[in-house]
């Protein structure tokens, strides 16, 4: 218990998880989000446990600490495994499950820690890398250079453009 308590708490420290409960995905941009959170409820307790589960096991199965980053395999219970369309996971107990999809693999593929350095409305590539830099690397970034202004959010109406666009427009601007 004391083991499970130590993993708990610093998987949710360390990782920043208590940024889960302040983002509400905005659901004209993800309605999704808000389809399945009407279907099967608040996914964000599950993101949670399953990173806990996830560090737990590196931790205490004596794993490379680089299975944090590359580890093929998470903890999914059926209402997450159905979130990552993983259609073979059935009931609420969670469960060692290896992963098909690559972009799931390690820390960063996790439900919750995407969620948690990303914007409600948006991902957030910049946000991301701060969150790599601050949280992984231990070595935050440096602020941006004076005069750098932050993306622009579309007016009701407007086109909006792929990340990729925004960050192209974004550099090229004087």
């Amino acid at each position: 218990p004391r083991a499970q308590a130590l993993s708990r708490g610093f998987a949710y420290q360390w990782l920043s998880l208590g940024k889960l409960a302040d983002i509400e995905p905005d659901p004209n941009v993800f309605p999704y989000a808000a389809a399945q959170r009407d279907i099967t409820g608040d996914l964000r307790e599950e993101m949670r446990e399953e990173v806990r589960l996830f560090v737990d096991e590196v931790f205490r199965g004596n794993h490379s600490v680089l299975d944090l980053m590359q580890a093929d395999y998470t903890f999914l219970n059926e209402r997450l495994a159905v979130h990552y369309g993983v259609r073979d996971v059935k009931g609420a107990h969670f469960r060692q499950v290896k992963l098909k999809d690559p972009n799931r693999h390690g820390l960063l593929g996790k439900a919750g820690i995407l969620m948690a350095s990303s914007y409600p409305n948006r991902t957030a590539p910049v946000l991301r890398g701060a969150w790599i830099l601050e949280n992984i690397t231990g070595t935050p970034p440096t602020p941006p250079p004076p005069g750098v202004e932050a993306l622009k959010e579309p007016a009701a109406g407007e086109k909006i453009l792929s990340m990729r666009e925004q960050m192209a427009a974004h550099s090229t601007q004087k």
